[in-house]
This record gives C-alpha cells, sequence and structure tokens, in this order.
C-alpha cells in the first residue's frame, strides 16, 4: 500500500512512528512521512519519501519557546497548559491540514497514519468519509479518553476509591472545564470553521481518540486505568527501538555489569533546566562508588548540567538505547510516555517525576505495581538485574 505517515515535530512522536515505518517498509509498503523540516535527515535515512510541513506548522518542539514563548514565564498548571495547547496544536491546524491534503494528493495515499496529536487531521475526520482514505492514529501519550471516575486528564490523579475522592474529582474537573477545556473549544471550532467543518463539543485530546477509525495505543493495557475502551483502540505494545540513531560511547566498557547502572533522563522536550532532575541525580549518587550513573541530555550540549560531573557518572548527549537499556537496573525520568513503556519492556524499576506535557499523568501510572505487570515480567529475562538498587532519599526528594 502506499501510506502517507504525517508526525507532530517532536521526538517523543516521531520515534515511534519511525519504528513503526521500519516495520511497514519492511513489508513492501510505500511509505511518504509528513513533518518538520528539523527532522529531514531522519526520515529520509529510514528510506521514507520525506515532506516538509507547511509554514505554520514547520516547527521544532524540542526548541518548545520558540514556538510558544509565553510558556517560558507561566509555572506548571492549567494556564499553562491552555496555552500550549492553543499555540502549539490549535495554531497549527489549518497548515497541518493543508500539508496533509497536498501530501495525500501527491502519493495517492491507501491509509493515513498519524500520531495522537497530529490535529491536522480533524478537518478529514469531520468531513465526509467518501472523501479520505482511512485513519490511523498511534497512542504515543496515555490514552486520552474520560475517566470513569470523573477526574480530569493530565493532573496525575491516581483512580478514586472513595465516593469523596469521587466528589474532589468531579470538583478538579468543572474546574479544568472552566480554566482549560472550555476556552480551547472556542479557536478549536473557529478553526475548524474556516476548513468547513465542525464544530465540536467534546475536548480536542478526547475528539481525537473517538474520531480516529483506528487507535493504536502504543503500551500495554494494564498501564492504563479502568474505564470503558471502545473497539476501535487497540494495544499493540512499544514499539522497538530503531537500531542505530546514535553511536556507541567510548566509555560503552564501563557498563560491564560491574556495577549497578542508574540511567537519568529529561527526555527531548522539558530539558531546558538540568538542575530539575539530573543533576540532583548526579548529586544524589556521587558517593555511591558501586553505581555507575548515565545521564543523557536529549540532544542538548552536556555542558548545559550545571555543577561538576561526579567521578562515576558518564554524560553525553544521544546514546542507543538498543544497547543501552539491557544494562540499565534504574531509570530516573521525568515520564515520557516512550521512555517509561521502553523501560518497562526491559523490565526496568522506575523513579519518576514531572509536571508539564503529559507526565503528571504517565508518573501516576508507574506508581501502580500491578499495572506494570504485563512488561515486568521481562524482568525475569534479565539476570543481572535481581535487585533494584536503591536511590538515596535525595535523588527522589530533588527528582
Amino acid at each position: 500500500m502506499k501510506i502517507l505517515i504525517a508526525s507532530t515535530p517532536a521526538t517523543g512522536h516521531l520515534n515511534p512512528l519511525l519504528a513503526i515505518t521500519r516495520i511497514l517498509r519492511t513489508e513492501g509498503h510505500e511509505i511518504t512521512f509528513l513533518t518538520g523540516s528539523a527532522f529531514r535527515d531522519r526520515i529520509e535515512s529510514s528510506g521514507a519519501r520525506f515532506v516538509s510541513l507547511p509554514k505554520g506548522a514547520d516547527f521544532d518542539l524540542r526548541e518548545i519557546h520558540s514556538v510558544a514563548p509565553e510558556l517560558k514565564h507561566i509555572p506548571p498548571g492549567l494556564e499553562w497548559f491552555r496555552v500550549a495547547i492553543e499555540r502549539i496544536f490549535i495554531d497549527a491546524i489549518p497548515a497541518q491540514h493543508q500539508g496533509l491534503l497536498q501530501a495525500r494528493k501527491e502519493c495517492r495515499a491507501d491509509v493515513i497514519v498519524g500520531d495522537d496529536m497530529f490535529f491536522g487531521v480533524l478537518p478529514m475526520l469531520l468531513g465526509p468519509r467518501s472523501e479520505r482514505p482511512p485513519i490511523v492514529l498511534c497512542g504515543t501519550s496515555f490514552l486520552h479518553l474520560a475517566r470513569e471516575d470523573g477526574a480530569p486528564n493530565f493532573l496525575g490523579l491516581p483512580p478514586a476509591t472513595t465516593a469523596e475522592q469521587r466528589r474532589q474529582y468531579a470538583d478538579l474537573a468543572r474546574e479544568f472545564d472552566e480554566a482549560v477545556d472550555q476556552p480551547a473549544l472556542l479557536p478549536l471550532n473557529k478553526v475548524l470553521s474556516g476548513r468547513g467543518v465542525g464544530p465540536v463539543s467534546k475536548p480536542l485530546f478526547h475528539s481525537i481518540v473517538e474520531l480516529a477509525d483506528a487507535y493504536v495505543q502504543l503500551s500495554v493495557p494494564r498501564f492504563e486505568y479502568p474505564r470503558q475502551i471502545p473497539p476501535t483502540v487497540h494495544f499493540v505494545g512499544t514499539p522497538p527501538i530503531i537500531p542505530g540513531q546514535a553511536p556507541l560511547p567510548p566509555w560503552a566498557h564501563e557498563l560491564d555489569g560491574l556495577r549497578k547502572v542508574v540511567l537519568a533522563t529529561q527526555g527531548t522536550v522539558a530539558n531546558h533546566n538540568f538542575g530539575l532532575l539530573i543533576a540532583p541525580t548526579l548529586a544524589a549518587l556521587a558517593d555511591e562508588p558501586d553505581v555507575l550513573v548515565v545521564a543523557t541530555t536529549g540532544g542538548r550540549p552536556i555542558e548545559a548540567i550545571p555543577g561538576a560531573v561526579p567521578s562515576n557518572a558518564r554524560v553525553a548527549s544521544f546514546l542507543p538505547f538498543e544497547w543501552l537499556l539491557p544494562r540499565v537496573d534504574v531509570l530516573v525520568t521525568n515520564g515520557g510516555y516512550g521512555s517509561v513503556n521502553q523501560a518497562m519492556s526491559f523490565g526496568i524499576p522506575l523513579v519518576t517525576a514531572g509536571m508539564t506535557e503529559d507526565k503528571a499523568d504517565v508518573n501516576a501510572r508507574g506508581q501502580s505495581r500491578n499495572q506494570r505487570a504485563d512488561a515486568g515480567s521481562a524482568a525475569r529475562r534479565r539476570p543481572h538485574c535481581a535487585r533494584p538498587t536503591r536511590l538515596p532519599a535525595a535523588c527522589v526528594a530533588n527528582g
């Protein structure tokens, strides 16, 4: 088939779609890939045909403040989230949609595959079904459906177990709806009206899940909260890591199994301040001679890490995770969905933190051992990780 893949221009969305691209190309399908021009080299090296998003959507979310500079001065919370939705996602819909129409016309796509936050597919999903190919969306974040206990998404709330919790969640949901969902629906429906479709009444993130012809959640069912799942939603597990994306570091031989390995990462978006997680982790474990701490800066200069790098730490901008993860005993992360699911697939214990984007909800799901049971069974295949490293309290407190 001829398949058009459309990705939000962010590494956490791009990587799983590139893994899917690799599988599809192996099966003989012809792939056209639509995303930001900053990722042209990665797309072309995958063997797919690259098409750049038009102006208005052609940005790089690794530099999130260049897309929404006001976020730099807004603390994490409801206002931050509303502004992020409007500036990063809603404002990009017209250009994304135009790019989809042009790319589909050029490649004559039989199927469109996108990530869960490429909202430029909304005008197609809301328009006549006969005028478009099937649209399959991939859940690169937690499942964005309404919760049965009434809690709003994105606040990191565990499932309610009492009537009092449900009442509290109902209050929080009203506040979230008034501060985020309803204000965001106004510009969203204005944009959709300009495309000749809409309006929608449900929140942006809920709508995309329910409207997709098929929704592929890149995780396991037990990493989700109990709820009624539409038949169009399919859990498929974590995509395989693409090999060869980064070279082995010069200190690769030091991961010889003689010391426990702690990997620390802040991902590729919320990594503008390494004093939030990586630096505290390095400091907390600096006096642990039986621990080797490995930190990756997600493409930013390693010099951006504040303070001295301890003698038991090794730092790199990027690392080959297909080589590294089988050697890791604990992952310290701010809660990127892809990193957390990859770690679980290797049976790696987690220390998680993070409040922006989707990280609070990802981290809340990671607290339940039962929710990790499916992926945690992989730990039995890793004899060198028989017992997790015990992290000092300072690491958890600062992380």
